[in-house]
């Protein structure tokens, strides 16, 4: 009887000398200054109004937990129009610039974007996209898998004079880019399936609509897939070279990642209620 005990004896002492601790040697890279400068004017609002602030962080490696911020850098427009100068300040020493005195981008005028740091210049061009106004958007009555899903049914217009691409961002960071191939010059609509597992009803939500260029849509699209959905945009975790519009004029080797675009935003709030499906 005492020769059944041998094995699981055996066995024990065999993997535990086996067992070994293997350090897996991540490599580190060179921080990357990351430009978020995704402006909106808010065309649709009385008196319209802008969103016109530059988020500047740096990369991190991939078990990092925060993202570091950068608050000494340099930052202005330039309206090329007229070569007027429009200056920023990270008042708050967040990482977040700011115009010292607001301005709203107007049509058909390029402004160029210059950031100075680390004694390196940073700059890139856009011009104001135009929008549409969304036209409706009511709760449904539809589900998708789990059951908790809430139907959004949104409704817009498109320009039928011009090849359109769109941005919508669903209460906060819930991104969707779509362009009017298929529905050019409609009433267009569609439904969006919104989901919080914290939801407390009844709730109100932002629905936003921003008219994007075809090269912005192309970037967004890419940028989404490898960041993902999260609570601190798809900017906050930048996961690979993805090159935006912005160039490094010092050291075109150290490139920046990021955008800087100025969209046309309509905003629709909406008060979502508990429905028995």
């Amino acid at each position: 009887m005492k020769k059944l005990y041998i094995l699981p004896v055996l066995m024990i002492m065999l993997f535990s000398n086996c067992e070994k601790v293997v350090d897996i040697e991540v490599p580190t890279i060179q921080p990357k200054l990351i430009i978020d400068a995704s402006f909106e004017v808010f065309f649709d609002k009385i008196p319209v109004n802008a969103n016109t602030v530059v988020k500047l962080r740096l990369s991190a490696d991939y078990f990092e937990e925060t993202i570091p911020t950068v608050t000494n850098a340099t930052v202005f427009l330039t309206d090329l129009s007229n070569n007027t100068i429009i200056n920023f300040s990270d008042g708050d020493a967040d990482g977040n610039y700011e115009p010292l005195n607001p301005f709203i981008p107007i049509d058909n005028v390029t402004y160029e974007l210059t950031i100075i740091y680390d004694n390196e210049t940073y700059k890139g061009t856009a011009t104001k996209v135009k929008s549409t106004p969304l036209s409706k958007v009511e709760q449904g009555d539809k589900t998708l898998f789990s059951g908790e899903e809430i139907e959004l049914k949104i409704s817009f217009k498109d320009n039928i004079l011009e090849e359109n691409y769109y941005l919508f961002n669903i209460d906060f960071y819930n991104f969707l880019t779509i362009e009017d191939r298929f529905f050019n010059g409609t009433n267009y609509n569609f439904s969006y399936f919104y989901e919080d597992e914290n939801i407390e009803f009844p709730q109100e939500i932002d629905i936003k609509i921003s008219g994007i260029t075809k090269e912005y849509f192309t970037y967004f699209r890419v940028l989404v897939d490898q960041s993902g959905q999260n609570s601190g945009g798809p900017f906050e975790t930048v996961p690979s070279s993805l090159l935006g519009n912005m160039i490094n004029t010092t050291n075109k080797s150290n490139f920046p990642l990021g955008y800087f675009h100025i969209s046309e935003t309509d905003t629709f709030t909406i008060s979502l209620v508990e429905k028995s499906n």
